[in-house]
This record gives structure tokens, C-alpha cells and sequence, in this order.
């Protein structure tokens, strides 16, 4: 009777010792199928679950707009006063909703290259107005060819036609005109070939973006969605050193396995740089854990505070040589139109930048930009990319409606956020094929641990006490 009893304890720590082994086996055996899974599903080849996404995607991405209506124009005009803003808006528009278009593998570098049409669809039930609103804003041409054309008999040339056409440093335009393009009377005026329409994103829709080129990760995962072109080339061909990189990938995914302590570099053609991003905090999205990395001020730093910055300052007497900061001149990228790009309300900006402008109120909730990683797949299912558009706008002693200005304005036009978050139907799948599969693994895997080991030392010391007894 107490053999039986004692073998039976016996059979049952050594249950316990194999549950508890085989858990203990299946955790790194587990991850090893985690991965071999994950890595085979996020390759950008046909039949993958993020080609698939890839190539269109199931988020719904909208781009809301707020126009800085200027309050002042006359007093700004003729005594070069601060410049009064009210920002208005949402205005929003549906956009990437198109899928890639020539889609071309490429098995020798382990490639594929595509174009990104882009297309706006405006949303009224999303908009606080119409696209027919009036806004009154700087003028685009006027601020750009006094800056373009520094000759001063050019100037004059300008200022007759500026006058014939009756423009000024200010104009009304309408919400479609200031976004997608209006034909200028100024411009219309000129005698040499220019292009007489003007638009703060003209021309956009029925275009494209790219041909970029981007590693598919067949060979190496750790490369996957990384640029290698972009229109055919590593560097940009705007800034020096390192800031003419192209790094990253183009935001919407990253390789897998992304750890907490890693920066995330990606490519905007909208700033027309490379920037990057920090772990901020862990978000559970939808079910969904995520990692929320953020832009930190200190990419938008002077050279001063961030050495690595240098080559991004190239206006010195703007930038007071390269102390002032939070404002990226992107004029080269722009075809030599004083175009300056900035955080919303010149968030992260040096006060000097904002002190000419009146009615503007940075924070970073409402105005900086975050990507909430999936971290298993790389994959960003949730974004906030904000960013603002200035003008720089300079006295000019032949130029009548500039001539009053007494100092340089970076005058901010608008501010825009382009967002999107993973549909109810799509975190659905995600929670039930990756993250739910993963968990569930997981689970079994610390039962199995769990109850093994509670077994095992449980018959063994039953065991042990049933031994001592008999002795006894």
C-alpha cells in the first residue's frame, strides 16, 4: 500500500517535471515559429498579409486643414505690425485611398518599386465650411518672386506688374484656390513663360509620388519596406553631409520585432528630408498593444543643441546664424519659393520665430506627430502626422506693397494633421490571426510552466513526508 501511494506520488512529479519541461521547451520553440511566421507573412511579395495592405491600404486616411486667417493685413502693410492670425477649420479631405500603381518586383536585389498616386476627396459632414470659404492669406506670388529675383531693375519690373494687376502682400482667396491652385493675376502678367497658376499643393491630384524603390525583405526581414530610391536616387540633392540621406521607410511600416529602444528613421517627400522617432509609451489600441513613438523636439533643434542638425540650417541671416530653430527652409525642394516647414504653431520653434505673429498656441497633444507600432509585425496601425506651412516674406525697397516692412516674417499659412487608425474589421483580423494566436501561445505556455512545476513540488513534498513517516 505504500509503495503503491509513494509511486503513485513519484508518477506524479515527474508528470509535473515534464509538464513544466515542455513548457519551459515550448516558450523559445514558440517564439521560433512566432517569427518564422511573422517573417514569411510581412515580405512584400503576393500572397503576404502585408503585400497585401501594402499595396492598398485598409485604414482610412483623412487630412484636415486649418487656414491661418490674417485679422490685420493693412496694419501689417504699413507699419510692419505683428501679423494677427485666427486659425479656422477642420477642413478635411480623404486621401491614399488610391493603390499603388507599377508594381514592379525585382528578384535580383530583392526589391519592388512602385508610384504613390495621390487624390483628395473633400468631406463636408468632416469640415467645419465649405471649399468655397474666403480666407484672407499672404500671397503667394508677390511673397515669392520679391524672394526669387533679388536684382533690383527685376524688382522694379515686378513692382509695375504687381501694381497693373492689383496684388498685394495679402489677398482673399478660397479654400480650393489656396489648396489646389488658382491663376494668378500677377503672374498672368509677366512676359516671359511662367507658370501662372499658384496653389499651396498644385498641382496633386492625377499625380504621383515617387518611383520609390523598397527592399521586399525575401532576403534580409530586418530590410523590409526600407527605401533604397527614391526617383531613382540615394540623396535628395537639397542639403549637405548625412541630411541628404534617405533613410527609413516611408512610415506606414517598419521591419519587424521593433524594440522600445530603437529610433525609427522614415523619408517624407512632404518635408522633403528624412526624420525619425522615439518610444514615447505603450497604447493599447483596439486590443491591440502598441508602441507610440513620437518626433522629439530635438530633431527640429538647432545645431547648437543638436550638432547632427547643422546641415539642415542653409538661410543663415533667417536663422540668425543657425541659433534660431524649429523652422526647415525647403525653398530647393520647392524650385526656389521661400517655403518653410514647422511644427503647428511653430511647436518646438525658437521664440524669435513666433514673436512676429500673434494668435498662435503650440502643444504637444494637438500639434506634434506620433506612430503607434504594432511591435511583432512592424506595422504602423495608428498615425498623426502634423506639420505647417510658412512663407518667408521680406522687405523689398522696390517692391511698393513690401517696401513699409521693417524685418523678415515667417508667416504661416496653414496647418495640416493626415491620420489613421486601423478599421474595427481589420483590428478584428489582426487581434485573431496575429496577436490573439500569439497570446494564446503565450497562455499555454505559462499553464503548462505553471502547473508542472505546482505538481512537481506538490508530489514531492507529499512524497517526501509519506517517506519520513515510514521510517518512522
Amino acid at each position: 500500500m505504500g509503495c503503491d501511494r509513494n509511486c503513485g506520488l513519484i508518477a506524479g512529479a515527474v508528470i509535473g517535471a515534464v509538464l513544466a519541461v515542455f513548457g519551459g521547451i515550448l516558450m523559445p520553440v514558440g517564439d521560433l515559429l512566432i517569427q518564422k511566421t511573422i517573417k514569411k507573412q510581412v515580405v512584400l511579395e503576393e500572397g503576404t498579409i502585408a503585400f497585401k495592405n501594402w499595396v492598398k491600404t485598409g485604414t482610412e486616411v483623412y487630412r484636415q486643414f486649418w487656414i491661418f486667417d490674417v485679422q490685420n493685413p493693412q496694419e501689417v502693410m504699413m507699419n510692419s505690425s505683428n501679423i494677427q492670425v485666427k486659425q479656422r477649420g477642420p477642413y478635411t479631405y480623404r486621401v491614399r485611398f488610391l493603390a499603388k500603381e507599377n508594381v514592379t518586383q525585382d528578384p535580383e536585389d530583392n526589391t519592388v518599386s512602385f508610384l504613390q498616386p495621390n487624390g483628395a476627396i473633400f468631406e463636408p459632414s468632416l469640415s467645419v465650411g465649405t471649399e468655397a470659404d474666403n480666407f484672407t492669406v499672404l500671397n503667394l506670388a508677390v511673397a515669392a518672386a520679391s524672394h526669387i529675383y533679388q536684382n533690383q531693375f527685376v524688382q522694379m519690373v515686378l513692382n509695375s506688374l504687381i501694381n497693373k494687376s492689383k496684388s498685394s502682400m495679402f489677398q482673399v482667396r478660397t479654400l480650393r484656390e489656396l489648396l489646389w491652385g488658382y491663376r494668378d493675376p500677377f503672374l498672368s502678367l509677366v512676359p516671359y513663360p511662367v507658370t501662372t497658376t499658384v496653389g499651396l499643393f498644385y498641382p496633386y491630384n492625377n499625380t504621383a509620388d515617387g518611383v520609390y524603390k523598397v527592399f521586399n525583405g525575401k532576403d534580409n526581414i530586418s530590410k523590409v519596406a526600407i527605401i533604397d530610391t527614391y526617383k531613382g536616387k540615394r540623396n535628395l540633392s537639397y542639403w549637405e553631409s548625412h541630411c541628404d540621406m534617405i533613410n527609413g521607410t516611408d512610415a506606414a511600416s517598419f521591419p519587424p520585432f521593433v524594440e522600445k529602444s530603437q529610433v525609427l528613421q522614415f523619408f517624407s517627400s512632404d518635408i522633403c528630408r528624412s526624420i525619425y522617432a522615439v518610444f514615447e509609451s505603450d497604447v493599447n489600441l483596439k486590443g491591440i498593444p502598441v508602441y507610440r513613438f513620437v518626433l522629439p523636439s530635438k530633431a527640429f533643434a538647432s545645431p547648437v543643441e543638436n550638432p547632427d542638425n547643422y546641415c539642415f540650417c542653409t538661410e543663415k541671416i533667417i536663422s540668425k546664424n543657425c541659433t534660431s530653430y524649429g523652422v526647415l527652409d525647403i525653398s530647393k525642394c520647392k524650385e526656389g519659393r521661400p517655403v518653410y516647414i514647422s511644427l503647428p504653431h511653430f511647436l518646438y520653434a525658437s521664440p524669435d520665430v513666433s514673436e512676429p505673429i500673434d494668435g498662435l498656441n503650440p502643444n504637444e497633444e494637438e500639434h506634434r506627430t506620433y506612430l503607434d507600432i504594432e511591435p511583432i509585425t512592424g506595422f504602423t496601425l495608428q498615425f498623426a502626422k502634423r506639420l505647417q506651412v510658412n512663407l518667408l516674406v521680406k522687405p523689398s525697397k522696390k517692391i511698393q506693397v513690401l517696401k513699409n516692412l521693417k524685418r523678415n516674417y515667417i508667416v504661416p499659412i496653414l496647418w495640416l494633421n493626415e491620420t489613421g487608425t486601423i478599421g474595427d474589421e481589420k483590428a478584428n483580423m489582426f487581434r485573431s490571426q496575429v496577436t490573439g494566436k500569439i497570446n494564446l501561445l503565450g497562455l499555454i505556455e505559462m499553464i503548462l510552466l505553471s502547473v508542472g512545476v505546482v505538481m512537481f513540488v506538490a508530489f514531492m513534498i507529499s512524497y517526501c513526508a509519506c517517506r519520513s513517516k515510514t521510517i518512522k
